[in-house]
């Protein structure tokens, strides 16, 4: 599919070029932005195109031939811009060492769409279709955005993804304030901010583990030291987690160490990215007893909800699908079933029930806690 007649797309590829398209943007300007990236063998994105629409001018910009920087803080990072963009988790993650913190003031259009009835999750040309009547090709989804040149084909794909942010801002910008949600999404949208921007990695990835709520407390601390280790190794050595230690491994490792090199060797046969430096690396920390400081520092796995508390999620479930009802908005935008898990289990109150949905739930989920 070609771009509209009125669109036109630039191609920049050095940092002049790019600093004079952002100069011709106003401070104030509300700016679709998009990304192109590649995360096959990397633990960290690798960015391959950014795309930017403002007023009917596109820029596709390259990435690999220049070192973009910081040259897109000024306008979306710091000033009073808006930052247009879908489903911008991964983007945002992409984005992060050239715009630390993400956008000053981000619209995400996927979680706007839920916010006004629209369904959660929605895709970008399933919206394209809805507000602005186009039918977008989804040809390129998996294509190759690191090669160069790209084809004729990309680069129309890559423009039109932000092409309709726009019409798209507007209108769901107007449903927002009919509603009266525009200061919800507003906050979610930091929220989604704040997850992406955490680079340091989970500081309780064992919490993830629910097949191993039942284990022992020092079982638990073990299983957290090797998913530290899991997630800081595979950060150094820009690889995959799963490359260097896979979830089934982790697992059957922190429950039962193995008793040598050579038996460790043995088990983890077959991850790519372990070699002989991060197998003694891994010894070592299956070795040494986990410590009274990294017992009392690892939160306990919660459990799946049984006997009275099994009685109190289903009743709770009810309780917000009733809600979500009255207020039109998906249950699992209001109230997703985890945070409900994790709360019916541990009594402690989820942080994704903070904000607007502790004034919405807190009370009347407290009440259905379980004696």
């Amino acid at each position: 599919m070609s771009l509209p007649e009125s669109a036109s797309a630039d191609w920049i590829d050095n940092r002049d070029a790019l600093q004079s398209w952002l100069a011709d943007v106003p401070d104030d300007a509300a700016v679709g932005l998009d990304t192109e990236f590649m995360r096959r063998n990397t633990f960290y994105p690798q960015l391959a195109l950014l795309q930017l629409g403002w007023q009917g001018r596109y820029a596709l910009i390259d990435p690999l031939a220049f070192a973009i920087g910081d040259a897109l803080v000024p306008l979306l990072g710091a000033g009073p811009a808006v930052t247009i963009m879908h489903s911008a988790s991964e983007d945002l993650e992409t984005l992060s060492p050239m715009l630390p913190g993400g956008p000053k003031t981000l619209f995400d259009t996927q979680i706007a769409a839920a916010f006004v009835g629209m369904g959660l999750g929605i895709s970008y040309r399933a919206l394209v279709a809805e507000l602005a009547g186009v039918e977008l090709d989804k040809g390129e989804t998996r294509s190759d955005w690191m090669q160069r040149p790209l084809t004729a084909s990309q680069i129309s794909y890559a423009a039109l993804d932000v092409v309709y942010l726009k019409t798209i801002h507007e209108q769901l910008g107007e449903r927002l304030q009919q509603r009266d949600r525009s200061a919800w999404h507003a906050e979610d949208c930091e929220r989604l901010k704040r997850r992406a921007s955490q680079r340091a990695g989970d500081p309780q990835p064992q919490r993830a583990m629910r097949g191993a709520a039942d284990w022992t407390i020092p079982q638990q601390a073990m299983l957290r030291r090797l998913l530290l280790w899991r997630d800081r190794s595979a950060r150094t050595l820009d690889v995959p987690r799963p490359w260097l230690l896979d979830d089934t491994l982790a697992l059957t490792l922190a429950q039962q160490p193995p008793g040598s090199l050579g038996e460790l060797d043995q088990r983890s046969r077959g991850q790519r990215a372990l070699r002989s430096a991060q197998r003694s690396e891994l010894f070592a920390l299956l070795a040494t007893a986990v410590s009274a400081e990294e017992i009392d520092a690892t939160l306990r796995i919660p459990g799946h909800p049984q006997g009275e508390a099994k009685k109190a999620l289903g009743a709770m479930k009810e309780s917000v699908d009733a809600l979500a009802t009255e207020l039109d908005l998906p249950s699992g935008l209001l109230c997703p079933r985890k945070a409900l898990e994790e709360y019916v289990v541990t009594a402690e109150w989820p942080e994704f029930l903070d904000g607007w949905r502790h004034e919405l739930l807190h009370d009347r989920l407290t009440a259905l806690l379980p004696g």
